[in-house]
């Protein structure tokens, strides 16, 4: 009996290593290429010769041959994701208390069209938005990148999910302590949401850094380009420098890289949550 278990065990590990060796293969190729001479980009499948003539090329502004903004760039989108992914999650949070916990009339009809308007893209929108940043004076400043993504109705959803699960009695309880909505949401329901705050978080944190096309059309001025916005414009008139944009492509993951590993139990727990 031992022997077709260990066999089922050791397929079991096969397949579990070939699809982690399909997932990180790519990356680990782009990380290679990025650092390769340029004469073995993309020509071999493991680079020899190593050298960091992509990212002095990235840093010394590329073909333009003058400095660009890159740690303005890199704040602005610190900036900019830190305040929309802060504004989504305060948003969600309130919203999904309002709609698990509240009673009030009309709550199913919004329930329902918080699902509804999920499968609406979000470019549908881009032009009145646009419009309407224009009309505030807000073009080509920190809110006019924040502002439009200040709710997420992803966010709502998982909030308003994990806030069903939560036993009524504890705000009962904390009602009778005289406690307002607003010191259950951020004194209650709020710590016993930890674990799915972290995934929200994350992906909300993710989705903003890489967003690209809002930013390009809502700024001009250089000191307010985004780090996306700044790597397009580098690429845009001269596509044919394959070990710079790696390097590009390694330097816009390497922040949620560092979030994930930071928050990699949390996340697990809130993933384990969300799939059940």
């Amino acid at each position: 009996m031992a022997g077709p278990k260990k066999e089922s065990l050791t397929i079991r590990y096969i397949m579990a290593f070939l699809l982690l060796f399909i997932m990180v293969f790519p990356y680990l190729y782009m990380v290679l290429n990025s650092f390769a001479d340029w004469n073995q980009v993309d020509r071999k499948l493991i680079p020899d010769s190593f050298s960091l003539r992509s990212y002095e090329w990235l840093l010394s502004g590329g073909q333009a041959a003058e400095p660009r903004p890159w740690i303005r760039a890199f704040f602005n989108s610190l900036i900019v994701s830190t305040g929309s992914t802060a504004l989504m999650m305060v948003t969600g949070i309130v919203v999904a208390y309002a709609l698990a916990k509240l009673q009030f009339r009309g709550r199913n009809f919004l329930n329902n069209a918080v699902l509804f308007q999920m499968f609406f893209p979000a470019i549908i929108l881009l032009v009145p938005t646009f419009l309407i940043i224009q009309r505030f004076g807000l073009y080509d400043s920190y809110w006019a990148m924040i502002l439009p993504k200040a709710l997420s109705l992803w966010a709502v959803f998982m909030y308003t999910n994990f806030f069903r699960a939560i036993p009524d009695t504890f705000i009962e309880a904390a009602k009778l302590d005289g406690a307002s909505d607003w010191q259950i949401i951020f004194r209650i329901m709020l710590p016993m949401s930890k674990s799915i705050t972290i995934v929200v978080f994350l992906f909300l944190f993710m989705e903003r850094w890489t967003e690209l096309l809002w930013d390009m059309l809502v700024v001009k001025s250089d000191n307010m380009l985004t780090l996306n916005v700044l790597l397009s414009q580098m690429f845009g008139p001269y596509g044919g420098y394959p070990g710079p944009m790696y390097a590009a492509s390694v330097i816009l993951t390497v922040p949620i890289i560092i979030l994930f590993l930071f928050f990699a139990k949390k996340f697990k727990e809130g993933m384990q949550f969300t799939l059940k």
